[in-house]
């Protein structure tokens, strides 16, 4: 193949793709930002390849707020060695890449260390904004994460340098790892096989196979509406492929499969063995609202993130963290569409054929009235605070006039996008603040329809237990003490199932008058594993989960 050829295939891809050539990098000087500088240098300008990472060193200007960085400023913030990569799916067709990044010492050993005011660690993501001519959807939607309570990763845009070429403007973002500071859950190492250990913990993603090392499994429940053979596939996002053992991944699978079959069931709703023993609830309604509200066209089905810790930590399964929303707040025009209404968990109807596809958990959530309520009022306790539509546009806002001060005019010189369809662009601004304000426009109307149409908040039923339990030591090895009050006299009654739902002890006795009381459930030989217990005087039950040891 002749490079003459190959700049025409090049050429082609591009326009197919609605980039042509206008957007060849255009070569500019550039001295200060107010905005913290990165300059990163490969041995002898070499070119940075998909993989695997190359050597390179990286310096970084940070002078603190208000103070500016002008780049013949000492590397104050980190100056080192690095690993780097392209990393990325569809953006790798871009001209402005982004990157993954390995802090490493001398010896080309990964190493921990803080940039930019985020806690310490050796793997980061530098992001490029390209197809997103608002440069912050991404940023955006991290922050809401946080808002929501959950990890969401931590972000500082900053302008880049890379072998003595301005680069624009670009967003270091945390990598989604095991971290205590990033998702914090167990380690889980190789010779963690049995009992407690091996429960957690566990990353896993669903995603395009780029990059993962492809291991994984499919899941054997197919998602709903396809028009062909889609399957949802997992991948080991920790412990890697490479490393995860079998042990391991057999149970992770299975875990994961007792969830989904429980999940399709007819008794998933059972408030002891249905799908609430295997998955954090609050976890995944806190996922459909930050992907709803960005109406993330890749959301559920691209990028998407579980994790689980020990049993001993909690052990359910739960949503996130979120990752990868350049395509969302209106910034796809195909399937889900830019407009500011529809549900994203619809995707599967209206885009079938498409080879990504959302598994069946959200719709059928959605049919368990107790979720519903769930989510209705999670949602109004947002609205009614850190997700009111001024605070949301305030920071927008906020963002804005740091990158409209300055560097956005720098970013869109290099890469001279503003007023061009880039792919999949569904509004189109001729400048950074038209951008801006089609943004804020769509947030407005997006929360005002989710108000619409999110479920609502039951105010005139009142469901309250009468009794309040406690069961301890949890984890058990022998006995089980169970205290309980009760606001009225009546029997007192306590259930204990195993995994599968079936009753291994059951003891109940009458009190005449409330009060406060505690007894022992007798001794029973029971296997070493995950027990829930129900209790009730006759109203609303209580269950929980308690955990045998040996």
């Amino acid at each position: 193949m002749n490079f003459t050829f190959l700049v025409r295939l090049r050429k082609y891809s591009l326009i197919l793709l609605g980039v042509g050539f206008f957007n060849t990098a255009t070569a500019q000087t550039f001295t200060s930002s107010n905005l913290p500088i990165i300059v990163i240098n490969t041995t002898n300008g070499q070119s940075i390849p998909d993989e695997p990472k190359i050597s390179a060193t990286m310096g970084v200007i940070d002078n603190g707020p208000g103070t500016r960085n002008n780049l013949t400023d000492a590397f104050n913030n980190y100056n080192g060695k690095i690993g780097i990569e392209i990393r990325g799916s569809s953006s790798q067709m871009f001209p402005k890449k982004q990157y993954g990044i390995e802090l490493r010492n001398n010896l080309g050993e990964g190493i921990n260390a803080p940039l930019l005011g985020m806690p310490a660690e050796e793997d980061w993501v530098l992001f490029a904004p390209y197809n997103d001519k608002s440069l912050m959807r991404d940023v955006l939607a991290y922050k809401l994460g946080r808002d929501l309570g959950q990890y969401a990763p931590r972000t500082r845009f900053c302008e880049v340098v890379l072998n003595g070429q301005y680069q624009g403007i670009y967003v270091l973002i945390e990598k989604i790892k095991r971290d205590n500071n990033r998702v914090d859950i167990n380690s889980l190492n190789a010779d963690e096989n049995s009992g407690d250990n091996l429960t957690g913990g566990y990353i896993i993603k669903i995603d395009k196979l780029t990059g993962s090392g492809n291991g994984g499994w499919s899941s054997s429940f197919t998602p709903p509406g396809r028009n062909g053979s889609q399957t949802i596939f997992f991948q080991y996002d920790y412990p890697k492929a490479a490393d995860i053992t079998s042990q391991q991944r057999n149970y992770i699978q299975q875990f994961i499969a007792n969830f989904e079959g429980t999940l399709s069931g007819t008794n998933f709703t059972n408030p002891v063995n249905g799908y609430t023993s295997f998955i954090d609830t609050d976890s995944f309604i806190d996922f459909f609202i930050a992907n709803e509200i960005s109406k993330n066209v890749d959301g559920y089905r691209l990028s998407t993130y579980l994790h689980k810790d020990k049993d001993s930590n909690g052990g359910k399964l739960k949503m996130g963290p979120i990752w990868d929303f350049n395509l969302g707040f209106g910034n796809a025009n195909y399937c889900t569409q830019g407009n500011p209404e529809g549900w994203v968990t619809n995707f599967n109807s209206l885009c079938p054929q498409d080879f990504w596809l959302i598994p069946f958990w959200w719709n059928r959530l959605q049919q368990d009235g107790a979720y519903r309520s769930k989510l209705a009022a999670r949602w109004k306790s947002l609205r009614d605070n850190q997700f009111q539509t001024d605070k949301i546009l305030a920071y927008i806002d906020s963002v804005a006039t740091v990158l409209n001060a300055e560097s956005q005019q720098r970013n869109f010189v290099r890469w001279p996008v503003l007023g061009q369809y880039i792919w999949p662009n569904y509004y189109v601004g001729a400048s950074f603040q038209a951008e801006v304000d089609w943004l804020k426009n769509w947030v407005v109307n997006r929360m005002n329809w989710l108000d619409t149409n999110m479920p609502k908040v039951i105010t005139d039923v009142k469901e309250v237990s009468e009794i309040e339990v406690s069961v301890y030591p949890n984890p058990f090895q022998q006995e089980v003490e169970v205290k309980y009050t009760m606001q009225h006299s009546g029997t007192f009654s306590i259930q204990v199932f195993d995994i599968v739902g079936r009753q291994v002890i059951s003891e109940s006795e009458s009190r005449e008058q409330p009060g406060t009381y505690q007894f022992k459930l007798p001794k029973q030989d029971l296997p070493e594993g995950v027990y829930y217990y129900k209790a009730s005087t006759g109203s609303i039950p209580i269950s929980g989960k308690i955990i045998k040891r040996q």
